[in-house]
C-alpha cells in the first residue's frame, strides 16, 4: 500500500527521536531519512523503524466510567489512566489492575456509588490507601494489602463514596493447580 506525506513525516519524526535518544548515529539517521523521504510503500517505512522501540500509546490523564444500572468492569491488558473516576447508581464496579499497563507510580481512583459495591484487584506488591473512601452502609476491606507507600511499588489511592455498598481491594487469587 502506498504511503502519504503524513506517513513519511511521522516516520522521520520517529527517526529523529531515536537519534536524540542515542539509538542511531548521525550516518544512520541521514541514510534512513533519505530512504524515508523517498519511500513509496509502508514496507519501505517499516524496514526503517523495525529495530527501534515501539512508542507507548498515550493514556489520558483522567478517564470517567459511568453506568446507571450496569456492571462496570475493566480487566486484562488495558491502559490505566493517572486518575480514574467511576460512577454507578445501581450497579457495581470491578477494576482488575493485575495485568493492566500502568505507566504511573500513583493511580487515583474516585468512586461515586449509590447502591453498588466495588472490587479492585491489584498487581502483586502494589499498595493501596482507602482512607479517603467513605461508605454509609458498607465497609472498605483491604485484606492483606498494605497501605504504606513503598519505593518502586504501584500506589493506588482510593477516594469517593458508596451510600449502600462497600469496596474490596485484594491481590489476584492464587491457583492451586499452577506451579
Amino acid at each position: 500500500m502506498r504511503v502519504s506525506d503524513e506517513d513519511r513525516e511521522r516516520t522521520t519524526q520517529q527517526l529523529q527521536r531515536a537519534f536524540t535518544e542515542g539509538r542511531l548515529t548521525q550516518m544512520e539517521l541521514e541514510d534512513r531519512l533519505e530512504i524515508a523521504l523517498s519511500a513509496k510503500t509502508y514496507g519501505d517505512l517499516l524496514n526503517l523503524i523495525d529495530d527501534l522501540p515501539v512508542e507507548q500509546p498515550r493514556v489520558d490523564d483522567v478517564v470517567e466510567l459511568e453506568s446507571k444500572s450496569g456492571h462496570l468492569k475493566r480487566s486484562g491488558d488495558w491502559a490505566v489512566p493517572r486518575r480514574l473516576r467511576v460512577s454507578s447508581k445501581y450497579g457495581s464496579a470491578e477494576l482488575d489492575l493485575s495485568q493492566a499497563v500502568i505507566t504511573h507510580p500513583v493511580v487515583d481512583v474516585e468512586f461515586d456509588l449509590t447502591y453498588g459495591s466495588a472490587k479492585i484487584i491489584l498487581p502483586e506488591g502494589a499498595v493501596v490507601n482507602v482512607d479517603a473512601f467513605q461508605s454509609d452502609w458498607g465497609n472498605a476491606s483491604t485484606g492483606d494489602v498494605p497501605s504504606r507507600p513503598r519505593p518502586g511499588a504501584l500506589y493506588v489511592v482510593i477516594s469517593g463514596r458508596a451510600k449502600y455498598g462497600g469496596i474490596t481491594v485484594r491481590y489476584p487469587r492464587k491457583r492451586w493447580f499452577t506451579h
